[in-house]
């Protein structure tokens, strides 16, 4: 009993290749508030969409060990790119709990849809790769999948730039490609996209219903966590109990990290893998 409560204390590994993971501790923090987070951004080697796929793979290894020498209980892979291409390498590599960002939402959105037409935003690599095309045709066959890279929208979560008259323009025209198609469901497909939920429902309308990956990834941890008794039993104290880690630029980090996260974070500390 001692033994398993000492691993259920112990802390959530989340990494990315930047940032936009930062979207995920935020609702891990709001569903899981007694759970320590330890985070890895990649800061350094951003962005990972452009990059080979063994590289991907290998910097995903390099993070994770990082990671497990932290004595983490589950590791979340937070960048899309990473969980399209680096789950099983890293499943095969360590025995806790491993999983990304895409699987937890393409559920949902079946869940969710009712006309089986369901819409896919990301970054160009994230699209290219029809993970998420992939993941929902495995859960449903005949469920019919559009797809539209919006790289801006990375930049203008990361200005602050997502509230405004111009993040509206570049929405409205890069969703107009969902007009008369009837979707119902639209996947936010990479992690920046949940802070410019506003522009795009407005862009897309009401009906249709948006998936926050981010999210539904930390009900499935709360989900995983729980069905094997590996839910923090010590009740939080402090106020901010997560660690942040970065490959580069530990001030950048913090100043948008803000923005991410709705608070500041005192503590970041840069590390060479």
């Amino acid at each position: 009993m001692p033994q398993k409560y000492d691993e259920a204390s112990r802390p959530i590994g989340v990494f990315d290749s930047g940032v936009g993971g930062l979207t995920v501790v935020k609702e891990l923090n709001k569903l899981l508030p007694n759970e320590k987070i330890v985070y890895f951004g990649d800061t350094g080697r951003v962005p990972y969409g452009n990059k080979s796929r063994e590289t991907i793979i290998h910097y995903s290894l390099q993070v994770a060990y990082f990671l497990m020498k932290k004595k983490i209980k589950m590791l979340v892979v937070a960048c899309n790119t990473a969980s399209s291409v680096s789950l099983p390498t890293l499943k095969r590599h360590f025995h806790i709990p491993i999983i990304g960002v895409i699987e937890p939402g393409a559920k949902t959105a079946i869940e969710t849809t009712k006309t089986g037409k369901i819409g896919v935003i990301g970054t160009l690599g994230t699209v290219r790769s029809n993970s998420y095309k992939k993941a929902l045709k495995k859960i449903k066959k005949n469920v019919n999948v559009l797809q539209d890279p919006c790289p801006l929208f990375v930049h203008l979560a990361e200005d602050g730039w997502n509230k405004n008259k111009i993040a509206q323009m570049v929405s409205d025209e890069y969703l107009k490609i969902f007009e008369g198609k009837g979707i119902d469901t639209l996947i936010l497909g990479c992690t920046h996209y949940p802070l410019l939920k506003d522009v795009i429902q407005r862009s897309v309308g009401k009906k249709v219903q948006l998936i926050d990956s981010g999210k539904e990834t930390a009900k499935e941890v709360e989900q995983i966590l729980s069905k094997k008794s590996l839910l923090n039993p010590y009740k939080m104290t402090e106020k901010n109990h997560s660690v942040f880690y970065v490959s580069d630029f530990p001030h950048k980090f913090k100043e948008v990290s803000q923005r991410f996260l709705s608070k500041e974070l005192k503590h970041v500390h840069k590390v060479i893998l």
